[in-house]
């Protein structure tokens, strides 16, 4: 598991708030991977949060594929969305990401975002090389709030 601090300051380094603001005024899609329907989790709570702001929510969670978060039907990967992903906001540890940034390319997804304690700076520069936006331990919530 990756989780020292972040290296490369110019990918992953302090995101300003004027970047957060522009990323979120941008996006309308998000899929949330490793979205939760237990409401003590706080994937649950963003998930909610961002669909009560006005995004389109997909959750993504392969044991909860095929059931519903609230009333957001869940799909069991990125691949299975139906239509273009701008974000891909990610609660799975951080050993998780590598694969999850393939999922994300592969979408063609715009922007990568990971939670809080979620780092992993090999994945995060292979999703910036790849043309995303990423932002690393942050959470859309807090941020938006």
């Amino acid at each position: 598991m990756d989780l020292h601090p972040p290296t490369s300051p110019e990918i992953f380094g302090d995101t300003p708030p004027g970047r957060i603001a522009a990323i979120m005024q941008r996006v309308k899609t998000i899929a949330v991977v490793g979205a939760s329907d237990n409401p003590a989790r706080a994937s649950y709570g963003v998930t909610l949060f961002l669909r009560d702001r006005g995004y389109d929510v997909i959750p993504v969670n392969p044991k909860l594929a095929g059931g519903m978060i609230d009333d957001l039907p869940v799909v069991a990967t990125l691949a299975a969305i139906d239509r273009p992903v701008d974000m891909v906001d990610v609660f799975r540890a951080s050993d998780a990401l590598p694969m999850i940034v393939d999922e994300a390319i592969a979408i063609k997804a715009k922007v990568l975002w990971t939670q809080l304690g979620v780092v992993h700076d090999e994945a995060a520069g292979r999703a910036h090389d790849a043309g995303l936006e990423v932002v690393v331990d942050r959470c859309p919530k807090i941020e938006l709030a």
